[in-house]
């Protein structure tokens, strides 16, 4: 029990001064994407809290914070204004469909992780791993360009200008050189005390998280605990209409939420050289929202800038995360004036830094190293992030991808041909037999001119789908109309069982007894296993 509780808490420290970091860096962010989204800062941060919270605690990846987002704000925009409209001034019922919205979010999200859907983040390549994380270093880079500009949408100049980039040089040098002087202390969280420090003695006149919620229209930091929206059942009418109103949207959001979750958690994965579990995620992610859209927040996912500050910071655990979300409730609870004086430079600094770790630099260097596809893959995903969102973006790359591997697969369709002294045509077909290689695999036939006795030798070849089977049909009856008698062979099991369900003819064409040692080993691993074991090296 004693060695239980030691390697628990082994990382405490750390994920405790992590998740403090994290705090002070979510809220700024939680009340950017709340008016992003057109709706009261209160509803961006009780999402962070409750995301946050709930994903700490069952998500599937340690260490990696959720939050109210960017990438599901801008969808979020179109629905608040959309629900706005359909009821009276003043009544803000865009707000009471987001919630509901966010509601069927969720349960789409559990039914993905329900149905184990979240394993197919599997199937995104390297590319376009490497274009999400340099299009997502550049949209959060863009993201705090909006910081060095006034209430007015001026951009600061003269000693405006001249303060705000010092303050953040600062804020980055020393997040830069404080881990070479020393390893032991949070580099985030010291840069931001020790601005915020001079800021506050100093009486520099600079924007504060403080007068950032002011200028956007909300009142302040201060708020109470989330309440349960019994409004939503009154104001929001459950029936056909609904439901075709917020149902798109709460499957892209969903999408988006799910795609931005898994894809940090493979990178953090990586960063950490440790394994999360999907599935998992997708539930915690959707409970968190049905959890959220009842009691007032603008729902959420993973945040790839703050998850990165949690792991550079030493975040490691379930506990950094646990931290940094009740700490931002105690925030908003007691501590609102102390946190309104933290300068946003000190904030636009970290993150920042936070992109500068999180492009992938090596991209630039391995460019013409990969296959040209991939350098396609990787630019396209990378700009179609900036450009429109992650969702269109990794859905885009995965599509590319597809097509040029099945492409490339399709050109490796061979027949090798052979007589026998018999009279016996041979075609050994090599390589995959799907959608892609049908063409190629028809033009190495000639039905006119090959003999009356054709076997086609299947043992280094696979029918993968509808098409090679609908080309196999087609081939065997040009055989027999030209009055010629046709053979298959050394397929495999899966594939006969294919060919026999599309079509009974299948079972006179095709030769079930094997003559290919090559076919008995690949069929029988155990007579693989023991020949192996009788062979004298």
């Amino acid at each position: 029990m004693t060695e239980f509780i030691r390697r628990r808490t082994a990382n405490a420290k750390n994920d405790i001064l992590s998740g403090i970091t994290v705090a002070l860096a979510l809220v700024p962010e939680a009340v950017a994407f709340a008016f992003v989204a057109g709706v009261d800062p209160l509803v961006g941060l009780y999402a962070a809290f409750m995301i946050g919270l709930i994903t700490s605690i069952f998500g599937g990846r340690p260490g990696m914070i959720s939050g109210a987002t960017g990438a599901l704000a801008v969808v979020m925009v179109s629905l608040v204004a959309e629900g706005n409209a359909m009821g009276a001034e003043g009544e803000q019922l865009g707000l009471y469909y987001l919630f509901a919205t966010v509601i069927l979010m969720g349960i789409i999200q559990m039914l993905a992780g329900v149905f184990k859907l979240g394993k197919f983040v599997r199937l995104i390549p390297h590319p376009v791993m490497m274009g999400f994380v340099n299009g997502l270093a550049i949209v959060i880079f863009l993201s705090q360009l909006g910081m060095f500009k006034d209430a007015n949408g001026d951009w600061f100049s003269g000693n405006e200008l001249t303060i705000m980039v010092a303050l953040v040089a600062l804020t980055m040098g020393i997040m830069f050189g404080l881990p070479k002087l020393t390893k032991k202390l949070p580099e985030a969280l010291i840069a931001i005390l020790v601005v915020s420090a001079i800021v506050i003695f100093g009486k520099l006149d600079v924007a504060t998280v403080g007068s950032f919620i002011r200028d956007g229209g909300g009142e302040g930091l201060k708020g109470g605990l989330p309440q349960f929206q019994t409004d939503i059942f009154s104001k929001v009418p459950f029936n056909w209409q609904t439901i075709k109103f917020i149902g798109p949207y709460a499957l892209i959001l969903a999408a988006i939420g799910l795609i931005e979750s898994l894809m940090t958690l493979n990178l953090i994965d990586e960063l950490t050289e440790t394994r999360g579990n999907t599935n998992r995620e997708c539930l915690a992610q959707g409970g968190a929202n049905i959890i959220t859209g009842f009691f007032g927040g603008m729902g959420g996912c993973a945040m790839i800038g703050q998850s990165l500050i949690n792991i550079k910071s030493g975040g490691r655990t379930r506990l950094s995360g646990i931290v940094a979300a009740v700490l931002l409730l105690v925030f908003i609870l007691f501590a609102s004036g102390l946190i309104e004086q933290v300068p946003i430079a000190a904030l636009v600094g970290v993150m920042f830094m936070v992109v500068i770790g999180t492009f992938a630099w090596s991209s630039f260097r391995i460019l013409n190293k990969i296959p040209l596809s991939d350098v396609i893959v990787l630019i396209a995903v990378s700009a179609l992030t900036v450009i429109f969102d992650l969702a269109i973006a990794v859905i885009a790359g995965v599509i590319i991808s597809a097509l040029v591997f099945s492409w490339e697969n399709a050109k490796r369709i061979r027949a090798r041909k052979r007589i026998r002294e018999d009279g016996t045509k041979v075609y050994e077909i090599w390589g995959p037999l799907f959608f892609g290689s049908i063409i190629a695999f028809n033009e190495k036939f000639d039905v006119k001119n090959d003999p009356d006795t054709v076997e086609i030798d299947f043992v280094e070849s696979r029918i993968s789908d509808h098409s090679a089977i609908e080309a196999i049909f087609n081939l065997v009856n040009k055989y027999e109309e030209a009055g010629k008698n046709i053979k298959l062979k050394h397929l495999s099991e899966d594939c006969k069982i294919l060919l026999y369900k599309s079509s009974p003819k299948f079972r006179e064409v095709i030769i079930e007894d094997i003559d290919d040692p090559r076919y008995h080993l690949a069929e029988n691993p155990e007579a693989f296993t023991k020949g192996l074991s009788e062979y004298k090296f």
